[in-house]
């Protein structure tokens, strides 16, 4: 059990274009840089198609196999962009580019996929079409639901698609994996609460925004502990509360609150919409003010298919024979979840080891990790399309 011999000739290389792309780091769809790049190498690497340009600035490439009596085409997908954080690494391949960093691990994704994609095309082992997905705009700004959105897959005929993000506190060369809920969706909400001001010495001549506020944030808590099954997941916070006024001597007219909602299950994800919204207009109508709620959905739950659950594990186990296939369910959200709204697939864990957790400003992605990450990924490739 061990990745392939090829990957670890090549993690020298495949080291390079990560370390070079953690030093130019690129946000959400401006990831002109690094998709250019990611397009050149594919075309240096002999692939049969590359397309810029979808989902605005994300790469599709195409490999055929030596055959395809299957017809099947299987796609895998890499994100590329970067975070608005000031790196405190100290590594020599640091970020250049003040403010930005690659502090989730994506250089090291989009590498591991070309390290794939590079093998795949030297090799052709196997009956079918894989399509390598490298998507822009993952930390916030939907870049997998554009690329969808632009045709991606009916335009390549993809009938599955894999996804894969490095885990700190997961031993290198270790999976993690789980069927169905693996990531949750992640909603925001801006309540804005008017009232009416006047002098903090008079509330009586006042509607209280800042009671009003107050009461709507402790009756929200009883979404998740007296409206949810208490074995459904959900979260409902508020994380910013924000007055017109910066007096100690001023009840302020309007309160505007921001915050975040995850759930793990369709149905919670539309009950706590509700809920939010009944419990923010009828405190506020209670006590004399107005509540709007402005309620956005933001990425789905990260579903994996059950079958595709499987298959996925199977050439982890290939790959290191460490794989858990019954791993929490996390919070955080995922745009890969569009693509497994369009089509079955499987998102799964590689071990980072004891580094920094993700968006942090000491992360760093471990290189050792390479070989495990563009083994799987290439091993989906063939085991799901076997050469004929």
């Amino acid at each position: 059990m061990a990745p392939k011999n090829r990957f670890a000739e090549m993690l020298p290389e495949i080291a390079g274009w990560r370390q070079d792309f953690h030093e130019n780091p690129e946000l959400l769809f401006e990831v002109h840089r690094t998709a250019g790049r990611v397009a050149e190498l594919c075309r240096e690497f002999g692939c049969d198609e590359v397309t810029e340009g979808i989902g605005r600035t994300g790469v599709v490439v195409v490999i055929k196999g030596k055959t395809d009596t299957s017809g099947r085409v299987i796609g895998l997908r890499a994100d590329m962009d970067a975070l608005p954080i000031i790196e405190q690494t100290g590594v020599a391949y640091a970020s250049k580019v003040p403010g930005k960093m690659h502090a989730c691990g994506h250089d090291g994704h989009t590498s591991m996929l070309l390290g794939a994609a590079k093998y795949l095309a030297e090799t052709r082992n196997f009956d079918g079409t894989a399509v390598l997905i490298f998507q822009p705009a993952e930390e916030g700004g939907g870049g997998g639901r554009e690329m969808c959105a632009d045709g991606m897959m009916d335009r390549w005929g993809i009938q599955e698609v894999y996804g894969m993000h490095n885990m700190p506190g997961i031993p290198v060369g270790h999976f993690a994996i789980r069927p169905g809920a693996m990531m949750a969706a992640a909603d925001q909400f801006e309540i804005t609460v008017t009232g009416k001001g006047g002098h903090a010495a008079k509330p009586h001549d006042c509607i209280d925004t800042t009671v009003v506020a107050a009461h709507i944030i402790v009756a929200m808590q009883t979404i998740a502990s007296r409206g949810v099954d208490p074995l459904k997941q959900v979260v409902v916070s508020v994380c910013t509360v924000a007055t017109d006024s910066t007096a100690h001597n001023v009840i302020p007219q309007v309160v505007k609150m921001k915050g975040t909602v995850r759930t793990m299950d369709f149905g919670v994800q539309d009950y706590v919409e509700g809920r939010v919204k009944a419990i923010a207009e009828g405190t506020a109508a209670a006590l004399g003010a107005v509540a709007v709620v402005e309620y956005t959905r933001g990425y789905p739950v990260t579903v994996n298919a059950e079958a595709n659950t499987e298959y996925a594990a199977d050439v982890a186990r290939a790959v290191s024979g460490q794989v858990d296939t019954n791993t929490a369910p996390l919070m955080g959200a995922e745009d890969f979840s569009f693509m497994l709204l369009e089509r079955p697939g499987a998102y799964i864990f590689v071990g980072n080891g004891d580094t920094a957790m993700v968006h942090h400003p000491a992360y760093n992605f471990d290189d050792n990790a390479i070989p495990f990450g563009s083994s799987w990924y290439a091993g989906m490739v063939e085991s799901r399309m076997p050469a004929a």
